[in-house]
């Protein structure tokens, strides 16, 4: 057994987690984050890439709008490297509501949300691929934001401010005494220790599953709602600003371009389970057919991916319970001490990726009050560090860098544009991760192949360079393409079906995948 001690037990590595890790560890008191699987793999990497302006809310929740605006500027200074500075508009279309956007509009202008409006055919000539049939539109500040990258810019920077982070930790008891937190029980799930952390402190920041951490203390019931929503990768950046539709907020009304691809997002369904998300078939066709509203043409492009991610909202007692669109995404802290009679723990649910900071903010002034502590927050004045330069948010970066080496660096996935050099120092870095972790950090086979073929390329290299032997990199090759194959089945059409069968024969016939045996820590 592993017996640790420390001020401040955050649970959750999702980028609201790592915010508020960065935030207490940058107020000089002692903590550890707690995630069951890798930083960023839930919710936190799984939404449209979407940087907010503020403009999506401002007629329902002027005041959310205001803080995205707020955040939205602060992140562009503090995490650039993360960002892609793409801007966005909002477009009424033939149909839409004119009256909504009058609405928009002076709601926007009373709430001092930075906006201009274009003429169409500016529009038109700015991004040629949108509707024509568009009749009003309105520049904004939207951008594109990788989110993973987020949370591994605060984690790191909690971490040189002296926080530990332990991934595949996860937490099965929270113990109590005398009405406050002692300690918090954990499991290492790679090598099945058990890990005890005395503190005095729990932050639940675990998004979908905070009614089940809090559970764990005793807590009464946290009405939180996963609301399920997919999206779509297309091949292709149709769009290199975000397209909004300027009308009530609903399915399929926005196309964000991130690296390479165009994102189509999203539906918005109560989860019964947060870990079960289903990809359903004609809500792919739903996305499919948004888009083509949109962009014409849009269905033409391939699809590559689909994915599910589940929003941690807030039950409003004002909307039917499985009416998710509406429910309120703003941010809610709870105080077990005064809602359980527990002291020394808080929960956050709700919120946007955009305001993670803001999020962070407020739920550690809360929390050092509570400690004594008076350490003002320097969140928002201390850009994130950066210290590699080859993961960043913007494809353009990695181009001119293989225009740089070409010919001296072999390429391991030409979709993403990223050298062997570059894996092999990530998966020296990161000697535990799994050939999946590995993707989230370097975008191997988030292409157009699907590692299809620079999977098998990176399971031979990280064989080859001694990091891995050879039943792991047979092992882990197989758990990352099962794991890319959900993605894959709800959107294979013509062609697609035909490269798939492709890939089959690959892994399948010539390298006899199916037959090898394995060790791979990722499989899970």
């Amino acid at each position: 057994m592993i017996r640790l001690n420390t001020d401040v037990v955050v649970i959750g590595g999702g980028v609201t987690g790592a915010g508020i890790l960065r935030d207490v560890a940058m107020r000089g008191l002692s903590a550890v984050l707690l995630e069951r699987a890798d930083l960023a793999q839930g919710t936190s990497g799984r939404f449209h890439g979407l940087l907010h302006s503020g403009a999506r809310y401002m007629v329902a929740d002027p005041h959310s709008g205001m803080e995205c605006a707020s955040e939205n500027r602060i992140l562009r200074r503090i995490q650039a490297g993360a960002i892609e500075a793409t801007g966005g508009y909002f477009v009424q279309f033939a149909g839409d509501d004119p009256d909504y956007a009058e609405r928009w509009v002076k709601a926007s202008t009373e709430a001092g949300l930075p906006f201009a409006e274009v003429e169409v055919a500016e529009l038109l000539r700015r991004e040629p691929r949108v509707n024509p049939t568009a009749q009003r539109a309105f520049q904004v500040e939207d951008g594109s934001v990788d989110g993973w990258q987020l949370a591994w810019g605060a984690a790191r920077s909690a971490k040189e401010h002296g926080a530990q982070i332990r991934t595949y930790t996860e937490v099965v008891g929270i113990e109590t005494s005398a009405g406050a937190v002692r300690a918090v029980r954990c499991l290492d799930r790679r090598t099945g220790e058990e890990v005890v952390i005395d503190t005095s402190f729990v932050v639940n920041a675990t998004g979908p599953w905070a009614g089940r951490v809090a559970a764990l203390a005793g807590c009464a019931e946290v009405e939180v709602v996963p609301g399920r929503g997919i999206m779509v990768a297309m091949a292709h950046r149709l769009v290199n600003s975000v397209v909004n539709r300027l009308a009530v907020p609903g399915d399929g009304d926005l196309i964000v371009p991130a690296h390479t691809v165009s994102i189509i997002g999203t539906t918005d369904v109560r989860a019964a389970d947060p870990d079960h998300l289903a990809i359903e078939p004609d809500e792919v066709q739903q996305m499919l057919d948004a888009g083509e509203s949109l962009v014409p043409g849009f269905r033409q492009s391939r699809a590559v991916h689909a994915w599910a991610g589940a929003r941690p909202l807030v039950r409003d007692t004002r909307t039917d319970a499985s009416d998710t669109r509406h429910m309120s995404r703003g941010m809610c802290i709870l105080d077990h001490s005064s809602r359980d009679g527990l002291d020394g723990m808080l929960t956050i649910v709700g919120g946007k990726l955009t305001t993670y900071r803001l999020m962070a903010e407020g739920l550690v002034d809360q929390l050092v009050e509570r400690l004594g502590v008076d350490r003002p927050c320097r969140t928002a004045l201390e850009p994130v560090p950066d210290p590699e330069p080859t993961r960043t948010h913007r494809v353009t970066d990695r181009l001119e860098r293989r225009e740089a080496d070409f010919g001296t660096e072999p390429l391991l996935c030409e979709c993403e544009l990223l050298t062997r050099r570059e894996f092999v120092q990530a998966l020296h870095e990161e000697s535990e991760a799994s050939l999946d972790d590995l993707r989230r950090q370097s975008r191997l086979g988030m292409g157009a192949c699907q590692g299809g073929f620079c999977a098998a390329r990176a399971a031979g290299v990280a064989c080859a360079s001694g990091e891995w032997d050879a039943a792991r990199a047979t092992g882990e090759l197989r758990a990352f393409l099962k794991n890319r194959w959900i993605g894959l089945w709800p959107v294979l059409y013509g062609a697609q079906v035909r490269q798939m069968a492709l890939d089959n024969w690959i892994i399948k016939g010539t390298l006899c995948i199916d037959d090898l045996p394995d060790g791979a820590v990722g499989q899970r």
